[in-house]
């Protein structure tokens, strides 16, 4: 194993991508803020005190902790993950919006459990698939484990509901359990799983088949389940080439649903347009590159396999809540990994970002 200096691109990209989501929220939150708190720079200032102080101290260690110590975690993570889960379902820490309960009141402070959970179960999925070796392509040793923790987490993000994070985890999953090696046919009879049960989610809430439906005709219903889509792509369709110019968005006075939180990429592309809106995605790219080069050069399969999961984790929450602003697909309520406003999201994905950014250090002699 050889240690050299982490990966500075990829520093530089984490940093700038924190400090523009606290601009953005700063300014997609502005109207929202100035009404309810009467101080316009309300939810940038919990953004950075709560997200963004908690965020760095927690980027610092998983910077400079060596990375294989978080092995002997993977487990108590994992259940101090699913017990954060169990707490959505108590009355009096329940906190609920919006027709479904995803976090929990502990105080003045609100956790959100999935983004725990996705970190927990990366962590632990990492350090199980290390220690399955050759054994991964076995189904009863690995595969029947992997089903068995995935089913119980699925369940608990199912009750909230929350079926985008649920989609995202099972993405995360996927590309971790194939680079550690799992039997193609396995992971076909898995996917077979997973749209059997998507179908089943389907017919058992009439709303989740209406977001189909808007996603397939936007145009329906525009003033009810269709309206948010609606919103965000006027948003986007009038931003342009360079934008209405930062601060100057018309859809964040009350037209936008969650200005600052899982719509804050049609502010983005209302304010900045479509030119400079194409860079920031192009640092999510970048994000790609850099994290699948660290994970290909780990000296070893736990480093390979948690930062294939941190990778995955970072984009494809990325692609899900620009695809469903977009219309690419059916709108979640996925958070924009960096930006989205949100202290749990934030402090997560800055954890992991120092994870990552430690692994780089370290690669094979």
């Amino acid at each position: 194993m050889i240690r050299h200096s982490a990966d500075h691109l990829l520093l530089l990209i984490i940093v700038g991508l924190t400090l523009f989501g606290v601009i953005m929220v700063s300014s997609s939150s502005s109207v929202v803020a100035e009404r309810f708190h009467e101080d316009p720079y309300y939810f940038a200032r919990h953004q950075v005190a709560y997200g963004g102080a908690v965020g760095l101290v927690l980027f610092l260690l998983g910077f400079f902790v060596p990375y294989w110590h978080w092995r002997v975690l993977a487990l108590p993570g994992l259940l101090v993950a699913l017990g954060l889960l169990l707490l959505v379902f108590v009355p009096g820490l329940q906190v609920a919006y919006g027709g479904a309960a995803r976090w929990v009141g502990l105080g003045p402070i609100t956790i959100q459990p999935t983004e725990v959970a996705k970190l927990a179960f990366i962590l632990y999925l990492a350090a199980l698939l290390e220690k399955k070796g050759e054994e991964v392509r076995d189904w009863r040793k690995s595969v029947v484990p992997f089903l068995i923790i995935i089913s119980v987490i699925s369940v608990l993000i199912i009750l909230q509901p929350d079926i985008g994070t649920l989609f995202g985890t099972a993405a995360i999953a996927a590309a971790m359990v194939f680079v550690a090696g799992f039997r193609l046919r396995h992971l076909f009879l898995i996917l077979l799983g997973g749209l059997a049960l998507f179908a089943v989610l389907l017919n058992t809430a009439r709303y989740r088949l209406e977001r189909i439906m808007v996603y397939l005709h936007p145009e329906l219903d525009p003033q009810g389940i269709g309206y948010q889509i609606n919103q965000a792509l006027l948003a986007v369709g009038t931003g342009g080439l360079w934008g209405l110019g930062l601060g100057r968005s018309r859809q964040k006075y009350y037209y936008l649903p969650e200005p600052a939180g899982d719509s804050i990429f049609a502010i983005i592309a209302e304010e900045l347009g479509f030119v400079r809106t194409l860079l920031v995605l192009l640092t999510f790219v970048a994000i790609g590159w850099r994290g699948f080069i660290i994970a290909r050069q780990a000296p070893d399969v736990f480093g390979r396999l948690l930062a294939t999961g941190i990778t995955s984790w970072i984009l494809i929450q990325a692609f899900i809540n620009v695809g469903s602003i977009l219309g690419v697909m059916p709108l979640t309520g996925i958070p924009l990994p960096f930006i989205s406003y949100g202290g749990s999201a934030l402090a997560t994905i800055l954890f992991a970002s120092g994870v990552l950014l430690n692994i780089s250090k370290y690669t094979v002699e």
